[in-house]
């Protein structure tokens, strides 16, 4: 993976026929050790960022802006990532600014939606559904991060970061569906 900045010279070496996989200073892992498992849950996160973007209707470009950020910030995230504690220093990395500006993205698009009473259905519209499915791999990505730190330490940036990106996907659905004239459905707990 490029850790940021770095050309790809080539789409496969076959240097991880092996199961194992380079690192940013090029030391090797297990194709399935924890910080593959963190930095491939983000690589996923952004692939599907990327059909959002796709599907949002052009009247959305805020949010198309906003998404088109995440997936830059998410390669970030996983230069970050892809960065084991005994090599180089990242080249990039998460910093204060990134959580600071996904805070206010979230209040900024929280606004757009009356209060929530309760949890809702995940769905409404196709965009805000996507971004619902988002959301749950963004929450996958934090558990997977979470397992890591507890061998490697990751920066408090990165673990505030990864708890507000779920939270803002979770508001771009609201606004995405809202936009789209779209209601929220409650959960119905009689079934």
């Amino acid at each position: 993976m490029a850790a940021g900045g770095e050309s790809i010279p080539r789409l496969y070496t076959r240097t991880g026929d092996r199961g194992t996989t380079a690192l940013a200073g090029g030391s090797r892992v297990e194709k399935d050790a924890p910080r593959v498992h963190a930095y491939g849950a983000y690589d996923e996160l952004g692939g599907l960022l990327g059909l959002v973007e796709v599907e949002l209707p052009a009247e959305l470009e805020e949010i198309r802006a906003v998404v088109r950020r995440l997936q830059s910030e998410l390669y970030v995230a996983q230069a970050e990532l892809a960065t084991p504690p005994n090599g180089p220093p990242p080249k990039h990395r998460i910093e204060t600014r990134h959580v600071t500006r996904l805070e206010g993205d979230i209040e900024r698009f929280k606004s757009s939606h009356s209060r929530l009473r309760s949890f809702v259905l995940s769905g409404g519209s196709r965009p805000g559904a996507l971004l619902h499915i988002a959301r749950t791999i963004a929450r996958r990505a934090e558990r997977e991060i979470w397992a890591l730190h507890r061998s490697e330490s990751l920066s408090p940036e990165l673990l505030q970061w990864a708890n507000r990106l779920s939270g803002l996907l979770f508001a771009l659905a609201l606004a995405t569906n809202r936009a789209l004239g779209v209601k929220e459905v409650p959960p119905d707990y009689s079934v």
